[in-house]
């Protein structure tokens, strides 16, 4: 009987999406709407998204410009941004926000580099618990002899391998983004 891994590549692909909005949303000083754009404003009663409310464009480097569809929205989107925990003052210029983003310090810099690797050793912690329910589970199997002791050493050996490649492609997502921010 062979093993599914489906429930593990499920959980894979959760862990990495999750690792991956995580640090996207970390300021590097470059300007992007994801640092924005899941910023909850009351909108007529409603706690909506800024990315529904309104277009998140890049005007340059350092310039996040949000221009809403509905001109009403704008006090609102102001006030969640100042409420936010991004740290950048909105500009309100007649029909737009823009939001200028300072220049990172050093320490700065050392700070989300800090921020980075914690998120990645909590994706790792996930990845350690899924590896070890599936390792339990195959255990189980080969003590209910569902499969043979060689199939369970074959399993844990390909069960390994992808927690490796999951490992891998984890470090690369935190290293890019370590470079974002040095840059």
């Amino acid at each position: 009987m062979s093993y599914d891994f489906s429930f593990f590549t499920k959980e894979s692909q959760k862990i990495k999406e999750w690792l991956g909005q995580e640090v996207s949303g970390l300021r590097t000083g470059r300007a992007s709407p994801q640092l924005i754009e899941n910023i909850k404003a009351d909108y007529y009663g409603t706690a909506t998204s800024i990315k529904h409310m309104a277009a998140i464009s890049i005007q340059d480097a350092r310039t996040i410009v949000i221009q809403p569809w509905d001109k009403g929205a704008l006090p609102a989107i102001e006030k969640a941004i100042n409420q936010s925990d991004v740290g950048i003052q909105p500009i309100v210029d007649k029909d737009i926000i823009r939001l200028t983003l300072p220049e990172l310090t050093g320490e700065r810099r050392e700070q989300l580099k800090k921020v980075v690797r914690e998120k990645l050793e909590e994706s790792k912690v996930t990845l350690r618990k899924l590896r070890h329910g599936i390792l339990s589970d195959i255990e189980k199997r080969e003590g209910e002899k569902e499969i043979s002791e060689d199939e369970k050493f074959r399993l844990k050996e390909d069960l390994q391998k992808q927690i490796d490649g999951l490992g891998r492609e984890l470090d690369g997502i935190t290293e890019r983004k370590v470079k974002e921010i040095e840059s």
